[in-house]
């Protein structure tokens, strides 16, 4: 157990040139994280929808053969004996063009849609990377510093334990002294084992998002100023993320591609034109005429009349569909908005409460020495002292918490307004120690 807190305590106060920071585990989840792999496969196949839509305004082209064994056993009203044995064959080729099919040309432009689709779906799926990762390393970090500060408050209990124990022994405490100590010492060591598990379990997180097993973290360098966000001004940030926010783009196409689809649909109603150029070959060795060859340039019109009501019924669907895009691009803006206010509350929030953790950790250890000192001149029992190393153990932990999810804050601040990307990784990698 000593051997491993040891480990954690290095990781917190030591950056060696093996410790891994921030940009070089984003970089091993690039290439690594399953998800982000999924979304990276996604983007490929939505970059097909654009070619598949031009497909329909192309040139089609088909080719057909067959051949056929005819055994004829006949014979003519004169008594001739007209029987064959013979194999016929022949091949046809066929060129289509459309030249009006209007519901060819708005799949052509929901194609274009759909590609623009997969790029912003995979620009969110690396702002979501960005976010897991950043979370996942700050999990680390803080279980880290949860880890020493009951490290620090089980040695610090020890130490108060042995204290009352020789002080019982010699008469100048009670027992009630050393059962408070040991009680205290007994909590802090059952708090170190829930914080060692803490850290595996955050540990393994971020070993499933990376695909290995972590190194030794860069952590956050000692008195680091975190910064207000620019601009300093929540409506600008709203405003930003009901127009730019990734989800708001996304339905925002989906809107656009399910207004195509209404349009789609009603032009099954339209006739189509078609250019159709057709050569084909027979050959018939049991005739006279052994073969025949044949080439046609034709201009072919289909009308729909009637096809049982499947045109119209898929008319009325796009249009309800059309409906249910429109309010979840509503919702997604009203969603983009909240997110914003949220994260820009919580920078902001967090900015004061580390203000205010970083002023009562200076209290919590002034009030620990003096606790100590009256406790050796006899102003202070043991309680006392017991008390505040804990106040001191619970702030830095709350401090070092308040820290990482102010710096998650800005990030999601940067996500809500669909602007996070690899330079703000680089910004907080900045933060952290060489």
């Amino acid at each position: 157990m000593k051997r491993v807190i040891a480990v954690c305590l290095s990781s917190l106060f030591v950056g060696g040139a093996s410790a891994a920071d921030l940009m070089q585990v984003y970089r091993d989840a690039l290439a690594n994280d399953a998800r982000f792999s999924a979304a990276r496969a996604q983007l490929e196949a939505g970059q097909e929808k654009v070619i598949q839509g031009r497909a329909g305004l192309l040139p089609s082209l088909g080719a057909s053969a067959n051949t056929t064994w005819n055994d004829v056993d006949s014979r003519t009203s004169t008594g001739i004996n007209a029987d064959a044995r013979y194999n016929s064959n022949g091949y046809a080729l066929q060129l289509t063009q459309p030249l009006f099919r209007w519901q060819n040309w708005v799949q052509y432009k929901q194609g274009e849609l759909q590609t623009a689709l997969a790029d912003t779906q995979f620009m969110q799926a690396r702002q979501d990377l960005i976010l897991r990762v950043s979370e996942a390393y700050f999990n680390v970090l803080n279980a880290q510093d949860a880890l020493a500060a009951v490290t620090q408050l089980r040695t610090a209990a020890a130490e108060q334990l042995e204290i009352a124990r020789t002080s019982f022994e010699v008469g100048t405490v009670t027992i009630t002294d050393v059962h408070e100590a040991q009680s205290r010492f007994d909590l802090a060591q059952a708090q170190e084992i829930a914080a060692q598990n803490t850290l595996d379990v955050s540990r393994q997180t971020l070993a499933q998002i990376i695909g290995k097993e972590p190194d030794v973290l860069a952590t956050l360098r000692e008195g680091v100023a975190l910064q207000r966000p620019q601009p300093d001004n929540i409506s600008d940030w709203v405003s930003a993320a009901e127009r730019d926010g990734l989800e708001v783009q996304t339905q925002q196409l989906n809107r656009e591609i399910a207004t195509r689809e209404v349009e789609r649909t009603r032009a099954g109603h339209l006739p189509t034109v078609d250019l159709v150029a057709t050569h084909a070959r027979n050959n018939r060795p049991s005739t006279a005429l052994d073969r025949n060859e044949s080439t046609s340039l034709a201009l072919q019109l289909n009308v729909p009349l009637y096809q049982g009501g499947g045109i119209s019924s898929r008319e009325r669907e796009a249009a309800a569909l059309k409906l249910k895009a429109d309010a979840d691009l509503e919702d997604a803006r009203r969603n983009a908005a909240l997110a914003a206010r949220q994260s820009w509350l919580g920078v902001t929030s967090g900015l004061a409460q580390v203000r205010a953790l970083e002023a009562a950790r200076v209290s919590s250890t002034s009030a620990l020495e003096a606790n100590k000192l009256g406790y050796e001149v006899g102003v202070r029992i043991n309680i006392d002292v017991l008390n505040a190393q804990s106040q001191l153990a619970d702030t830095l932990q709350q401090l070092s918490r308040a820290r990482y999810d102010t710096l998650l804050a800005q990030l999601r601040l940067k996500a809500a307004a669909g602007t996070l990307d690899e330079a703000d990784v680089q910004a907080i990698n900045a933060l952290l120690a060489p």
